[in-house]
């Protein structure tokens, strides 16, 4: 048999080894980039899809709640309430983070009302389905306002809501008045200089986050005429509309003086539908200009101001503790004997 020598066998074994060693070469940097996704980390404000959170089976009481528009009472299992309620109050497309702190307020909102008061609505309901408690919508209310996006965007507020089950915000060892609004001017406001309650983890905090609000700035124009019959005075033609303006620590209206009249910021708000009691007026022909700032009284937690804070990487309870002061997070069953007594 004749042996191969020279460059006849230098080019058999490199063709033997490019035969066996470029699959490899193909191959590798392929798994290796299989291997990185595998491990790569995942973001805190992805959410699970196509879960199911049973919020029914993890509540430990019912909210009966009285639905204004049938006026009858619906038994509803706590957290499944708490993420109707989060649906209804705050956007689903917040962080979230952020909607993890609105459960929080919802939860801590709800378990105070039934600590503190009895069933007293018609059909022993414990709230209404209101601003005057807490806004509620059901699946099928829900279902129609988000049309195709509902299973995304309650799958989202359900895992914020089953991510914090049971937790609700206390103060010496009660839970909180546990307010919340929409939009701050910058600050939150003191508790006692918009009702007349004063609540030591109520206090004004600034809020920057909140100048990216759509609501930040409103402006809502008036005539003289319709001033005066929203407030119920009579303004002399020489005076000016507002006067003897005084203001809260958060730049809101305390008090005002109107056709001889004083009144406080939250008065005026109310009377004449303002977004804010902190407002400002210009004058412009024969009409008044109010320009408000924020939305919402300003006391407790802002929802846009909680999810800015989401957006920089703040954790639901870093959240929370900046806008209720020296609060601590406790588990429901602390004040389930008191409720049943109730």
């Amino acid at each position: 048999m004749k042996r191969l020598k020279g460059p006849g066998l230098i080019f058999i074994s490199t063709l033997v080894t490019i035969i066996l060693v470029l699959p490899t070469l193909i191959v590798v940097p392929f798994i290796g980039s299989n291997k990185e996704e595998q491990v790569m980390p995942v973001s805190t404000n992805e959410v699970a899809t196509e879960q199911d959170f049973n919020l029914a089976e993890g509540s430990s009481l019912d909210v009966a709640v009285l639905r204004s528009s049938s006026n009858q009472v619906d038994e509803v299992p706590l957290e499944v309430y708490v993420s109707r309620v989060v649906a209804s109050e705050m956007p689903a497309d917040f962080e979230l983070e952020a909607l993890k702190a609105q459960a929080l307020a919802a939860r801590t909102y709800i378990v105070r009302y039934l600590t503190n008061e009895k069933a007293t609505l018609e059909g022993g309901a414990h709230v209404t389905d209101t601003i005057q408690h807490q806004v509620y919508k059901n699946d099928e209310e829900l279902r129609t306002i988000w049309g195709t996006d509902y299973d995304w965007k309650m799958n989202k507020i359900e895992q914020a809501v089953a991510k914090t089950q049971g937790e609700v915000l206390t103060y010496k060892e009660e839970p909180i008045f546990a307010a919340f609004f929409s939009t701050s001017n910058g600050y939150t406001e003191n508790s006692e200089d918009y009702w007349p309650n004063e609540f030591p983890y109520l206090r004004s905090v600034e809020s920057p986050w909140d100048a990216e609000s759509p609501k930040y700035m409103d402006q809502k124009v008036f005539t003289k005429t319709e001033i005066e019959a929203g407030l119920q005075v009579s303004v002399p033609a020489d005076e000016p509309i507002l006067s003897n303006v005084k203001k809260t620590e958060s730049e809101r209206v305390s008090e005002v003086t109107v056709g001889g009249k004083t009144f406080t910021g939250r008065e005026i708000r109310e009377a004449l539908d303002l977004k804010s009691s902190d407002f400002t007026v210009k004058y412009k022909n024969d009409h008044i200009i109010f320009t408000t700032k924020g939305y919402g009284h300003g006391v407790g937690m802002s929802q846009y101001g909680a999810n800015g804070m989401a957006q920089e990487g703040k954790t639901y309870e870093e959240i929370l503790s900046h806008y209720y002061q020296g609060i601590a997070i406790s588990k429901v069953d602390d004040f389930l004997p008191k409720i049943a007594a109730k």
